[in-house]
């Protein structure tokens, strides 16, 4: 039935997109590189190609809501679509730096759920569409502990009993949260506490104690490269980037997912995007209940439709089951917290500048 299910949407789809490809055209899709970018050039950019014979460029970033603010700014915008965080998605929204997109041009489930009711609530927005749930976590090399494994967030900052270098992002946002769990405080209150100096000043405290053993990273290719090349023992990363090694690559790594941060990323369109109407029809496809089951066959991040979730299978060695290794299997949800995307729209400048701050601080 399954199988049945997704030939006719295929073919639906195809002939829904296939009278575009008399007038074939082009988008620029800016997106985060490394094995996310490939997951969404399989399940997404091939397919839309072949079906309407558009062209797609894609164009890697540490961050694609980086260029965004600069390029609609300087009123030259050559991004027609990036893959960006959610608190950006609020934040550019609210500064009139992202097309609005109505939501009900979405398409609905296979049984018919309109898109409203079928994504997974909160990943739509005025100006943006999920397309993923992914989680910050954080993961070790196993060949270097031949005893005790590290287990928890206070493990991750007990460099007496794990002695070696972490890798952590360079930037406030996970981090802080991080901290505040591997001190003491519980999930549900971490917010609140950042919302108090006490709390940045806590936060920043406990990254304090290991600083002088962290190595920063900017790019999500550079956490499993870190491990791999042994300059650190221990990194937090984006869960994908540590599945894509272990599992796809058999790279000894091990995720610990105790206060795992999770997170949306969404698709958007710049204001000014020089194809936006066609952008928006691309979105239209990616965002499908089956192309984002697709996604997961190639990396762990889960699909952003409720739609999706019976269709994800197995990875694409057609023998590792997806669902274990999604941030939001049971398993590893017992200590999760959702990230808060608009304490983050609303203080992440502020906080970025006090980071920055601590960081240049003896």
């Amino acid at each position: 039935m399954k199988v049945k299910l997704l030939l006719t949407s295929t073919a639906v789809s195809a002939a829904m997109f296939a009278s575009a490809a008399a007038n074939a055209g082009e988008l620029t899709i800016m997106s985060w590189g490394g094995a996310y970018t490939i997951s969404q050039t399989e399940a997404y950019y091939k397919p839309w190609m072949a079906a309407t014979g558009h062209k797609i460029n894609s164009v890697d970033s540490d961050n694609p809501a980086a260029p965004i603010k600069a390029q609609v700014e300087a009123g030259n915008v050559s991004i027609d679509i990036a893959d960006i965080e959610y608190s950006d998605a609020i934040r550019y929204c609210d500064e009139g730096l992202l097309e609005e997109i109505d939501s009900s041009t979405l398409p609905a489930a296979p049984d018919g759920t309109p898109a409203q009711d079928d994504f997974i609530e909160g990943a739509i927005t005025d100006c943006a569409v999920a397309n993923i749930v992914w989680s910050t976590v954080f993961a070790y090399d196993s060949s270097k502990f031949s005893g005790d494994k590290p287990s928890s967030l206070a493990d991750f900052f007990d460099t007496e009993k794990f002695p070696g270098k972490r890798g952590l992002r360079k930037g406030p946002k996970a981090n802080m949260e991080m901290a505040l769990i591997a001190d003491g405080v519980a999930p549900d209150d971490v917010y609140a506490t950042l919302e108090t100096d006490e709390g940045v000043q806590q936060a920043l405290d406990k990254m304090a104690s290991i600083k002088d053993d962290v190595i920063w990273w900017e790019a999500g290719a550079q956490p499993p490269q870190l491990l791999a090349d042994g300059e650190v023992v221990m990194t937090t990363a984006y869960n994908g980037r540590i599945f894509g090694a272990a599992v796809g690559e058999g790279k000894p790594f091990e995720i610990v997912w105790d206060g795992q941060i999770l997170d949306f990323d969404l698709y958007a369109i710049p204001k000014g995007a020089p194809n936006k109407e066609l952008a928006m029809e691309f979105i239209k496809f990616a965002t499908g209940t089956e192309p984002l089951a697709a996604q997961a066959s190639w990396i762990s991040y889960g699909p952003a439709r409720a739609s999706s979730a019976a269709l994800v299978g197995k990875y694409k060695d057609g023998k590792t089951d997806m669902a274990p290794h999604m941030p939001t299997a049971p398993e590893n949800m017992k200590t999760a917290l959702v990230n808060n995307f608009e304490f983050w729209a609303d203080r992440q400048d502020e906080l970025n500048e006090q980071f920055s701050a601590w960081l240049l601080a003896n």
